[in-house]
């Protein structure tokens, strides 16, 4: 198996595997965070990858046979490891240079949306441009503008906020029976758009929704209900004869404000789900409840959350001296039963 050390953290992989899959895997082992970041790479569809260059990562020794390092950085989705080969990604100020680059070249065309954008707060590209972005602008020029259309009765497409990273054409094309949407024109005129008199309706389509990195596609019946941190996600599954059923709710007090598929660390969904699911089942009965979603710290998600101790504490004094008595026993307040 080929050895590789990326940001002086050495594993083995099986022959084939890229580096961004490589660093994934240090992360997966040893609970770190050396895996560059990605907007198009998305590892449940077929020939994404290649596109936004945010994966960009530094090879210092290129294998055992051949040491030489590779003299410019490379996309890690489309590059597969060789043995002994050496990477830097976090340690490399070269490489944190170049991301800075390639954010500011996303950001050209795409507007300052964020305290509008219901994609705020999850946004891959608002994290990239926190982390490498400048504080302005270097851009003189007028930026190109669409309006923005419904592709779908569920879905809006906002073209201001697309980067192009291809996804949504990925998507349809891959896990929907009829692709009607793709990329027309060509170069700076290019857009996602509907083939003439066409809309996205097809059983999956909402899917469209979920692997969006920006705020491009949206969810027409979450649009402007919340702020996504003021949810509360939970982890609930139904039996579904179209899709897996296995969803996450997206709560504000009892009402089910949107649904979508579950997205593990790398914020890829783990199974895409059926529009039946996502649109049609916004009550908390129509699900079998499986708890509280692990959301990682640093994201802003987690701010609305809760342990369960804590939680469990405020209820009980708000049942009050009966409710303790009721839940621990008669002989809960006598001071002789009382551990010192």
């Amino acid at each position: 198996m080929p050895k590789v050390t990326i940001d002086n953290i050495t594993i083995d992989v099986p022959e084939g595997t890229t580096i961004l899959h490589a660093a994934r895997m240090i992360d997966e082992q040893h609970g770190t965070n050396v895996a560059p970041p990605t907007m198009c790479y998305y590892s449940k569809l077929q020939g994404t990858g290649g596109y936004c260059r945010t994966c960009l990562v530094k090879v210092e020794k290129g294998s055992e046979k051949d040491p030489r390092p590779m003299p410019k950085p490379i996309a890690s989705c489309r590059t597969t490891v060789m043995d002994g080969m050496v990477v830097t990604n976090k340690t490399s100020e070269e490489i944190k240079e170049a991301r800075g680059g390639v954010v500011e070249f996303l950001l050209i065309n795409h507007p300052l949306d964020c305290p509008v954008c219901d994609q705020a707060g999850e946004c891959d590209l608002q994290n990239l441009s926190y982390e490498h972005g400048l504080t302005e602008t270097r851009t003189e020029f007028r930026r190109r503008t669409f309006e923005p259309i419904d592709i779908g009765d569920k879905i809006k497409l906002n073209m201001n906020r697309c980067i192009m990273c291809y996804r949504c054409v990925k998507t349809c094309e891959q896990i929907t029976e009829e692709r009607v949407h793709g990329v027309l024109n060509r170069g700076y005129d290019s857009e996602i758009s509907t083939y003439i008199e066409k809309a996205i309706d097809n059983d999956f389509s909402g899917n469209v929704i979920d692997v969006c990195p920006v705020g491009a596609l949206t969810d027409r019946t979450f649009r402007f209900k919340s702020r996504v941190w003021f949810t509360k996600p939970v982890d609930a599954h139904r039996d579904c004869p179209k899709c897996s059923g296995r969803v996450r709710l997206w709560l504000k007090g009892a009402d089910v404000l949107r649904v979508t598929g579950r997205k593990d660390r790398w914020g890829e969904v783990e199974e895409f789900i059926c529009n039946e699911c996502r649109f049609d089942k916004k009550a908390v009965s129509d699900w079998v409840i499986e708890g509280p979603t692990s959301v990682n710290h640093h994201s802003v998600i987690a701010q609305g959350q809760y342990e369960y101790a804590p939680l469990r504490l405020h209820q009980t004094r708000q049942k009050g001296l009966n409710g303790i008595k009721a839940e621990l026993g008669e002989g809960a307040l006598n001071p002789n039963n009382i551990k010192k």
